[in-house]
């Protein structure tokens, strides 16, 4: 039998048929993951309402683990297919096979739960393993910053950037925020606007956010959050009415907004997009300091030997560079930022310090990671 590659990604893990998922013993297998704790009750952990505790309290009252909106399956623990996360894996995928730039079978397993932190604690089971990769992005980052994980990048392998998505502020057709001017005045009361976000507390999207909530003359710490797992389940709890504006990575909410059902009201990128989003204006452009990106990536295992660390770096510059890859970053409005090697780990620890600053800048850390 052909030995099978494992990647995981921080919701998604593709694996090998030979892949000994037991190696890791005590630890849950990708089918097992977290599930919502008994008193959340199907909906999501709502944080900020104007209370003074860090966000990071807040979200430690579900534990860490996101749960699906009202109306979904509680006992859920993987992202919905077209996920944030979700996307970079089955596209990446794709190309590999096209290619044939692997010559072993490769399965994908959503992993859903803190933001990722769930596949990431599953990923540093894996020591020594370089069939299992997972996909990687800010919030493992943010999750160590605010305690919602105790898992670092580098406790595990940085193999490579795949590319950067940009956050998008989106409403309901008949929202009465007409565009950014009258989402500033509303967000000056900041308490009063609902908020449906992907993925995680002090993600890029999240901190998008803040900085025109801050902009607007509004308490950041008064927000009232409801976080998902998963953009898709951000936008089921917008569309339901359950909230008044959604912040998500822009490719997520390409069929509604194709179809009329929500508009965009501005978004985070260093200039305008195209397609579904031309002529939606920029935060830069609305005199609001910001242009962070979602980027995604893929690490591995940790304690892998470097001839396997290499392996990977040149077969992913090998995928990142064809005609597919390619036509998959402008389909989807992702920005190529593809970076491997020391690159890559210069690239997340400059990374670290701009979401230490930012999120210390805008109060949303706890008080020792603050001060630290």
């Amino acid at each position: 039998m052909r030995p099978t590659i494992l990647i995981i990604a921080t919701f998604i893990s593709v694996a090998a048929a030979d892949v000994a998922l037991a190696q890791a013993p005590g630890n849950p297998s990708p089918e097992e993951g977290a599930t919502c704790p008994p008193d959340i009750k199907g909906e999501p952990p709502t944080v900020g309402g104007g209370s003074s505790a860090p966000l990071s309290d807040k979200l430690a009252r579900s534990k860490g683990v996101i749960c699906p909106p009202a109306g979904i399956d509680r006992d859920m623990q993987v992202t919905p297919p077209g996920g944030g996360q979700d996307r970079p894996a089955r596209a990446l995928i794709a190309v590999l096979e096209q290619h044939k730039l692997l010559d072993q079978p490769i399965r994908l397993t959503n992993i859903g739960g803190r933001g990722g932190g769930n596949a990431w604690d599953y990923l540093k089971a894996q020591r020594g393993n370089p069939h299992v990769l997972a996909i990687n992005s800010p919030t493992i980052i943010s999750n160590k910053l605010l305690g919602v994980s105790d898992v670092e990048y580098a406790q595990l392998t940085p193999i490579a950037n795949l590319y950067t998505e940009y956050p998008i502020f989106i409403v309901r057709a008949d929202s009465p925020i007409a565009d950014i001017a009258v989402l500033k005045q509303r967000l000056k009361n900041a308490s009063r606007v609902w908020i449906s976000l992907a993925t995680a507390i002090g993600n890029p999207n999240h901190i998008a956010l803040a900085r025109l909530t801050r902009h607007a003359g509004g308490d950041v710490k008064a927000l009232t959050i409801d976080v998902f797992d998963s953009a898709r389940y951000a936008i089921a709890h917008l569309i339901d009415g359950k909230a008044d504006l959604g912040v998500i990575t822009a490719v997520s909410a390409v069929p509604e907004l194709t179809a009329g059902t929500l508009r965009t009201v501005t978004l985070s990128a260093p200039e305008q997009l195209g397609g579904v989003f031309k002529g939606v204006p920029t935060l830069i452009e609305s005199g609001v300091d910001c242009k962070v990106g979602m980027w995604r990536g893929l690490i591995a295992a940790p304690g892998i030997a470097a001839g396997e660390t290499s392996f990977w770096e040149r077969t992913l510059a090998a995928a990142t560079a064809t005609a597919e890859w390619r036509a998959e970053l402008a389909k989807k409005y992702w920005a190529n930022t593809f970076l491997s090697g020391q690159g890559e780990r210069a690239f997340l620890d400059e990374e670290l310090t701009i979401t230490t600053s930012a999120l210390g800048d805008l109060g949303l850390l706890p008080s020792k990671a603050a001060t630290a």
